[in-house]
């Protein structure tokens, strides 16, 4: 039997180039420029630098501080990915219903997905400023002893509610999106099967929303765990005391600010690694219960 052989072409390399320079100039080459400072011991200045193996990562893991950044990172995706996903379907499916001036209640929903992070963080810190903001009166007014200059847990409310009211126009499309990719015919079969609405919701609609919702699973937890550090940074600047402070931010505080070089590489591998590990078990177990 004689066997076909094709010509082998370098224009589709020529197509992808672009793209393999631009991964590898901002991707791969800091990716080892951080795992190899990350085994450094370097001063403040740059101008001499000791192997000192694994101490950096043993710090790291070790160090209260960080061991802090790591819990309420954990807290604060969770929350956030949450609750922009509840809210952002919540609001989907209301939209899905509008009859009349549907066009503008949709376009007034999407408005904020043009909105930068650290804008966001910026028009939060000014409606939670003590003189004034508005939603800082409002808190005390109805009784709370709001101050999140001073109160951690007030922080933490802060960056949570301005990442939350961030994502949660993104999410909106997406939700719309697949409702409005739900056959008919299948919304007529279920309102027939059952008359209760809420029933139908969870047995057929949401099912059916599966892969949409494991998707924005995926790009909220990558949304809490990095796209926030705008927030953050213009509101909290992880005060008080480092209890809003999140992986990332650390790793910037500790980098940039500290200028621990080796530690703040240290941490960003580490965190690296993490990210992966939980993208693992996102597309290893997660998704096998997601029916498309």
């Amino acid at each position: 039997m004689k066997r076909v052989q094709f010509e082998h072409s370098a224009i589709p390399y020529l197509f992808i180039a672009p793209q393999i320079i631009i991964i590898s100039i901002f991707f791969l080459w800091p990716s080892a420029q951080a795992i190899y400072q990350s085994f450094l011991l370097e001063d403040a200045f740059g101008l001499s630098s000791q192997f000192v193996w694994f101490k950096n990562y043993s710090d790291t893991i070790l160090n209260a501080s960080w061991l802090q950044a790591a819990g309420f990172t954990l807290v604060f995706s969770s929350l956030v990915t949450f609750l922009s996903l509840a809210l952002a379907l919540l609001l989907a499916v209301k939209a899905n219903e509008v009859i009349h001036g549907a066009s503008t209640y949709k376009t007034m929903l999407m408005w904020a997905y043009a909105i930068a992070p650290p804008v966001a963080g910026l028009m939060g810190n000014l409606m939670f400023n003590p003189i004034i903001g508005d939603l800082y009166s409002f808190m005390n007014v109805i009784g709370f002893d709001f101050d999140h200059k001073l109160d951690p847990v007030d922080a933490s409310f802060v960056v949570i509610l301005i990442s939350v009211w961030k994502q949660i126009s993104i999410n909106f499309i997406f939700f719309l999106a697949g409702l409005q990719g739900i056959p008919k015919s299948v919304q007529e079969a279920a309102k027939m099967d059952c008359n209760s609405s809420t029933r139908r919701f969870w047995t057929i609609t949401f099912p059916l929303l599966a892969p949409t919702t494991f998707f924005l699973v995926v790009i909220n937890i990558t949304y809490a765990f990095f796209e926030t550090f705008g927030i953050i940074d213009t509101t909290t600047q992880g005060a008080p005391g480092g209890s809003t402070a999140t992986l990332v931010y650390k790793v910037y505080q500790d980098g940039f600010r500290g200028a621990d070089i080796g530690g703040s590489s240290a941490q960003s591998v580490v965190l690296m690694i993490m990210v992966l590990a939980l993208t693992v078990v996102q597309f290893r177990y997660i998704e096998r219960k997601v029916h498309y």
